[in-house]
């Protein structure tokens, strides 16, 4: 069997992060998740197979979705970025090219839907 899409899953917010983990691999992604900005960096730097990045932007202490979403774009030129909030809105915050938004709260339906569907959509183009 051929492996999923690869996700780096940026939540800090560990229950979260775990439900969303789980429910992305029971819908055969594998997911690649950071509690933070620094370890989803470090996990891009050290060459880490990614074929999306779903980053909250609310990410506790040290940078946010947005800033991490510029710098992870200097690492990886061609990585789309799905954005999530429940605080912010998409006009609140400067997005890079090829990312869209997700906002909170959302089903897990909705953020499997949104990955498969951004996916295809970047493979098409």
């Amino acid at each position: 069997m051929e492996p999923g899409p690869k996700v780096l899953l940026v939540e800090d917010e560990p229950l979260l992060s775990e439900l969303l983990t789980d429910a992305l691999t029971d819908k055969g992604f594998a997911v690649h998740a950071a509690p933070n900005a620094d370890g989803a960096l470090e996990l891009l730097r050290s060459g880490v197979d990614v074929d999306i990045m779903f980053t909250d932007i609310d990410l506790g202490d040290g940078m946010d979705g947005a800033q991490l979403a510029r710098i992870a774009r200097e690492i990886r030129p061609m990585l789309p970025i799905i954005y999530a909030s429940g605080r912010r809105s998409l006009g609140d915050f400067r997005t890079v090219s090829r990312s869209t938004f997700l906002p909170k709260p959302y089903t897990l339906n909705q953020v499997d839907a949104t990955i498969a569907r951004y996916l295809q959509r970047e493979r098409a183009a």
